[in-house]
């Protein structure tokens, strides 16, 4: 395969994009991919397939000049911001609204194939607290597998109540599905498509999270050179291992129910020892005996391996944040308890 040119100028825009993919590692570029058309997906994925051998120089230009693009106002970015106040230049103000919730909310072109790529925690939050007839008729119209996976985030009496309606349920007639659309689309998909605006500095933060140390410190390093203010706002909002500490007694005590417990002796090997002791102190003293067994066990262990697991307790952690069965603190005064 040919070599890509160390000339950066050289470089298209979809190769571009094809090497920030390779780089960002396969978790978060999946997450990329499943929100690609199919032919989008195939124009990428043959770009990818060609790239050859890049430089390091090369993939450090190329992050450093998206993270400073997409951080600096006086850049050109389509945003979901620049093209609402674009729009209002020509339409009024109820279809801007109505046009940007749309497509600021889940992917798909009806509502129930919107409510299919909608987060299963996230509609199962919502539908707990819906009718149960409201809710079967909702898992009669999404996808099985996706319903299945709703269903079982349900509380378990309610869940059988959503069970038996569907057992029992009829042809709904076109009045009553209108009126679920209706009420999905103007309370429940509104709602999900306003939480979803994201700040450009909170996305970089994420992938950045993603790198390897080395990488990250190499970026960060480099754009604080080119645009110092950006680069404290992306450090502010990154959430690494050692930020932990921010876990309360609870949090920490759910997490530790939730990781792989190999997972964590690796990524303790290479924690300080007030990550190590809120989760010691969060554990009885066999279970606590025993992942101290496990470190040993585990011998050394290589520095891309103990990152590797940390990120993967961290990407946990965010995903109990989001679902709201643990809280993070954010670290300061006000947080504190008072007893």
């Amino acid at each position: 395969m040919a070599r890509i040119k160390e000339d950066y100028r050289s470089l298209t825009g979809p190769q571009k994009a094809a090497i920030m993919m390779l780089s960002i590692g396969e978790e978060q570029a999946g997450k990329l991919f499943a929100m690609m058309e199919d032919d989008e997906i195939k124009e990428l994925s043959q770009i990818m397939a060609n790239l050859g051998t890049v430089g390091a120089n090369l993939v450090e230009r190329l992050f450093v000049d998206f993270a400073d693009a997409i951080s600096n106002t006086g850049s050109l970015v389509g945003s979901f911001e620049s093209t609402h106040r674009l729009l209002l230049k020509s339409l009024d103000k109820d279809r801007v609204n109505m046009i940007m919730e749309e497509i600021r909310g889940p992917a798909g072109r009806t509502m129930w194939d919107k409510l299919g790529n909608v987060h299963e925690q996230v509609l199962a939050n919502y539908l707990k607290n819906e009718y149960p007839q409201t809710v079967a008729v909702v898992m009669s119209k999404i996808k099985p597998d996706h319903a299945s996976r709703v269903l079982a985030l349900l509380p378990e009496g309610f869940a059988m109540e959503v069970v038996m309606r569907m057992l029992h349920m009829e042809a709904v007639q076109k009045d009553v599905l209108e009126s679920v659309e209706k009420t999905l689309r103007t309370e429940f998909m509104s709602n999900l498509a306003r939480t979803a605006r994201r700040d450009s500095h909170e996305m970089m933060a994420e992938i950045f999270n993603s790198l390897d140390r080395n990488t990250e410190a190499r970026f960060l390093t480099a754009l604080e050179e080119r645009n110092r203010e950006a680069a404290e706002k992306i450090k502010a909002l990154m959430f690494t291992f050692e930020d932990l500490i921010r876990l309360d007694a609870a949090g920490a005590q759910t997490l530790l129910r939730t990781v792989e417990k190999d997972k964590l002796a690796v990524a303790l090997k290479g924690a300080s020892d007030p990550i190590k002791d809120l989760f010691f102190q969060n554990m009885s003293e066999r279970a606590g005996k025993m992942l101290r067994d496990d470190m040993e066990a585990v011998g050394p262990v290589r520095l891309k391996d103990v990152e590797e697991a940390q990120n993967a307790i961290v990407a946990l952690t965010k995903e109990l944040s989001n679902s709201g069965q643990i809280q993070i603190s954010e670290g300061k005064d006000d947080d504190e308890l008072v007893y």
